[in-house]
């Protein structure tokens, strides 16, 4: 039994243990359906050309944990932004861990997706945004969409903003010899309110791990999110991690995501603004070295006029690692004056690694501003021996170059704590230290 056909029998199981009247319950049939009628994608769509599952299909995932597990906060502390206080919502193994997790009540809602599924308070919330933005089409979004079950739900209602940013964990202990998960995260921002995020998905062990992520996130009249996924995982570990965001009105919704380790990591971030002043900005960077993959699919589509975007992934990319980037841009006729940007730039450090980068730009539009770029190349020789030629050894000096050549998609992170971690992470990825405090 291949894992399609594993997860559609797995599914008549999972309904057992479901409401088969809850509103959510016909999203969930309706999802099997689509993923059993198109399957896993393949490199023969279009979207997928680059990036294979086939190996993970071939892997025989427990689609269920058989065992609860607990773990000490000592011993997974390392994977936590602990330098500050926030609340967390903690996963091991795709179950909720309440000895791990701090959540709150408190005029605004940080809490569970069983609970908003279940408890009658939070029904009008769950019928408004629940699977309205996420993509009924897209066919592993229809898997998670399926077996949606726990997540992280986070409410901020008008006018709020949580007391300290929030955490999202998932941790995968390995006591299954290879474990999938799918979380579904909701997020609501109502109008004029305030959050910041960052979530990370960490194995703990060698053993395999295939998280297929789905996050919603609504952000209303003069909203702000800030969004940071940390994804530096195990070399056993692969994500597919699915994000679709709705602005309205002078929103601002900034999205930064650090692929910095992991088997297979595949980001579909999808921007739909529907309203006018909108800022959406989306920013990455990826290091990566061995036979890791990381394919970053966005789009960003601009449905009213006077909005702007702006796009910065930075990738390097050593030894046979391979990367993907495809920025996709769409301006609606009705959308005048937008400014849209998008700039990709990669160093190649090894004659095997790769890239393949296709920036596309849809303009309907004629009194808009939009401007994309791409670079792949190594570093530059002139500079590496201007800084030799001032004492630096080649090593750090090669350093110091990816370092400066990353940077400046960090400047943008407004959680200084989360900054100086990221900063750090990226230090010991170059194999240097820095000559300046991280």
């Amino acid at each position: 039994m291949d894992l399609k056909e594993k997860l559609v029998s797995s599914f008549l199981a999972f309904e057992d243990g479901m409401d088969l009247d809850h509103p959510v319950h016909e999203e969930r049939s309706r999802a099997i359906k689509n993923f059993e009628s198109k399957g896993f994608p393949s490199k023969k769509d279009e979207a997928w050309k680059y990036t294979s599952l086939k190996s993970l299909e071939k892997i025989d995932f427990s689609i269920f944990p058989k065992h609860e597990t607990s773990l000490e906060y000592k011993d997974v502390k390392k994977y936590f932004l602990h330098e500050i206080d926030t609340y967390k919502i903690v996963f091991v193994d795709g179950v909720y861990s309440s000895y791990l997790s701090e959540t709150t009540h408190d005029g605004v809602d940080v809490c569970l997706m069983s609970s908003a599924f279940s408890k009658p308070m939070f029904q009008q919330v769950i019928e408004v945004y629940f699977n309205k933005a996420a993509s009924k089409d897209e066919t592993l979004t229809s898997l998670n969409t399926a077996f949606s079950k726990e997540g992280a739900y986070i409410y901020i209602p008008k006018n709020k903003m949580p007391k300290k940013p929030i955490q999202i964990l998932h941790l995968a202990t390995g006591n299954e010899a290879a474990l999938m998960l799918q979380p579904r995260n909701l997020i609501v921002a109502e109008d004029n309110a305030e959050v910041q995020i960052i979530e990370r998905h960490q194995s703990l062990t060698g053993n395999e791990v295939f998280t297929n992520s789905v996050t919603e996130i609504f952000a209303g009249k003069d909203a702000i999110v800030d969004y940071y996924k940390v994804q530096n995982d195990a070399s056993t570990a692969s994500l597919v991690d699915n994000t679709y965001i709705s602005q309205k009105d002078s929103s601002v919704v900034r999205v930064h995501t650090f692929s910095l380790g992991g088997k297979l990591i595949r980001n579909n971030l999808n921007f739909y603004q529907n309203g006018e002043r909108i800022d959406s900005t989306l920013k990455g960077v990826t290091i990566l070295g061995d036979k890791q993959h990381v394919d970053h699919h966005t789009l960003v589509h601009h449905a009213q006029p006077n909005c702007e975007s702006h796009q910065d992934y930075k990738g390097i990319f050593g030894d046979s690692s391979t990367g993907v980037f495809n920025g996709k841009i769409i301006v609606d006729k009705i959308a005048q004056k937008t400014d849209a940007f998008q700039q990709n730039n990669n160093i190649l450090l090894s004659d095997k690694s790769t890239i393949n980068s296709k920036p596309q730009l849809e303009i309907f539009a004629d009194d808009v501003k939009c401007s994309h770029g791409c670079t792949i190349g190594q570093l530059d020789d002139e500079a590496l021996f201007y800084l030799r030629s001032r004492g630096i050894p080649k090593k750090e000096a090669k350093a110091l170059m990816m370092y400066a050549f990353a940077n400046n998609v960090l400047e943008s992170v407004r959680i200084p704590e989360l900054k100086v971690r990221i900063n750090k992470i990226i230090a010991d990825k170059l194999g240097v230290r820095m000559g300046f405090d991280l």
